[in-house]
């Protein structure tokens, strides 16, 4: 099946909800990692605007209402996703992220299918991934 114009599907992802044990520390790791202002906060939620996609960090507590009766995660139970960011140029980005404190998971490295790519782990454990 091909999506055509006339689909009623979507053609983007406009949030992404990531459920935080530590709002505070999670939110200060996006304000000075990633450089992006706020663009909502109450006390359980932090929203930063990633171009066309909101990245909404939410408090564990409030994503049992959100997603019930779906069970919520434990954070230390492993990963099941990775957000991709493009960047000019990997390797000095992660010179940027190092200067910034954050620890690599792996990479810089050059994949098989033709990117160079590193990943870390925010301090909700979810995986980050630069990549050109």
């Amino acid at each position: 099946m091909n999506p055509t114009n006339d689909s009623p599907w979507p053609t983007g992802i406009s949030a992404i909800t990531l459920f935080v044990e530590d709002l505070e520390e999670t939110k200060r790791f996006y304000l000075e990692v990633f450089g992006l202002p706020l663009a909502f906060e109450d006390d359980n939620s932090a929203v930063f605007d990633f171009g066309n996609t909101l990245i909404n960090l939410l408090r564990t507590p409030a994503a049992h209402a959100l997603i019930s009766p779906a069970p919520v995660g434990e954070p230390n139970v492993g990963s099941r996703l990775q957000l991709t960011l493009p960047v000019d140029d990997v390797d000095a980005m992660c010179a940027t992220l190092s200067a910034r404190g954050v620890t690599l998971l792996n990479g810089p490295i050059d994949r098989p299918w033709g990117i160079r790519t590193a990943s870390f782990r925010d301090p909700g454990g979810h995986i980050w991934e630069i990549a050109k």
